[in-house]
């Protein structure tokens, strides 16, 4: 397990809790705390995390098992769920992550959401620079971008959010955190620049009404601004996240010829009820730009159709990450 590891998969339990955990499994477990700049001189392996309630720029260093790592993991998961799924977790409740402060629009969506991004780390990449310039398309909330900004502080994020519901949520999560070097572009990817119908539920399933299968019940209808993935491709981009509700093979296709300005990416595809199949069309185009790629199907709370027993049926409806590099940036 690498130093950062369990600042990654467990950033939200307290110090305390932390601390009387790691003795439940580890009596004689040490706890050290020192300056962030301080050089521990005790042997490996060790786990690092930072810890907000010890101070600015101290740190926890803990002797720690892979296995205590996961039993302490799924214990804080499964009273995060417990929690977010309960009916009292309300929009506008204010949730503390990785020493960030979130407004969440829903309770299930932020737990899925921090579960993906900050637990399973579905989004890292390793940046050749400090400054990376990343696109997340479909920021919702904001949690991948608060991700970004933890692992690169002075990355430059340009954020595509459509749904007027949400991108109040985003941006207090930005202002909030007083994080810099964001562009919040407000409107939706599409094909075309264009205005559009929108579907917009206010949680995690809102789309170009093409596109919309998913959103929930009392979804409201507006019209948005459409631009073109293309069109912020002008200039190198060391990382693209993309999760748009379905359209994110039409709007691939329509800036396939820009898209070796991209160095990695993370792409999610939907496999919707009544929607066309487009994986081989997305799985060709990355490969026709020199893109070599793999395919994961998240884990099976998030994707239980993708888990066995196999079927298929004009109703299946589940979900794929596709992460994706120029073959030209292998090391």
């Amino acid at each position: 397990m690498s130093k950062e590891t369990y600042a990654h998969i467990c950033p939200q339990i307290t110090a305390c809790d932390f601390s009387s955990r790691v003795r439940e499994l580890a009596p004689h477990a040490a706890i050290l705390i020192g300056r962030s700049d301080d050089v521990p001189h005790i042997c490996p392996p060790f786990t690092i995390t930072s810890c907000a309630l010890f101070g600015s720029g101290h740190r926890l260093w803990l002797p720690i098992t892979n296995a205590m790592a996961v039993t302490l993991t799924n214990k804080h998961m499964q009273e995060l769920r417990a929690r977010m799924f309960d009916p009292v977790t309300s929009a506008g409740q204010v949730e503390d992550t990785h020493g960030m402060r979130v407004k969440i629009n829903d309770g299930p969506n932020f737990y899925m959401l921090y579960k993906d991004i900050f637990c399973r780390r579905i989004y890292h990449f390793e940046a050749e620079t400090r400054a990376p310039r990343i696109l997340d398309c479909g920021s919702n909330i904001g949690m991948s971008i608060l991700y970004f900004k933890t692992a690169y502080p002075q990355a430059r994020i340009t954020a595509f959010e459509p749904d007027p519901m949400v991108i109040p949520y985003l941006t207090h999560n930005i202002n909030a955190n007083n994080l810099t070097d964001i562009e919040v572009v407000r409107a939706a990817l599409s094909p075309h620049r264009t205005t559009a119908t929108f579907v917009a539920d206010g949680k995690y399933a809102s789309a170009i009404q093409a596109y919309a299968v998913t959103a929930e019940q009392g979804a409201e209808t507006t019209d948005v601004e459409c631009v073109q993935l293309g069109q912020f491709l002008d200039e190198p981009v060391d990382f693209l996240k993309m999760n748009i509700e379905g359209a994110e093979s039409d709007v691939l296709t329509a800036s396939e010829s820009e898209l070796r300005a991209v160095r990695e990416m993370v792409i999610e595809y939907h496999h919707l009820p009544g929607q066309p199949r487009t994986l081989d069309k997305i799985l060709s185009l990355l490969s026709r730009q020199g893109f070599d790629y793999l395919v994961n199907d998240f884990d099976s709370e998030t994707n239980p159709q993708c888990q066995p027993p196999f079927r298929l049926d004009n109703e299946t409806h589940y979900f794929l990450l596709i992460y994706a590099k120029r073959r030209d940036q292998f090391s």
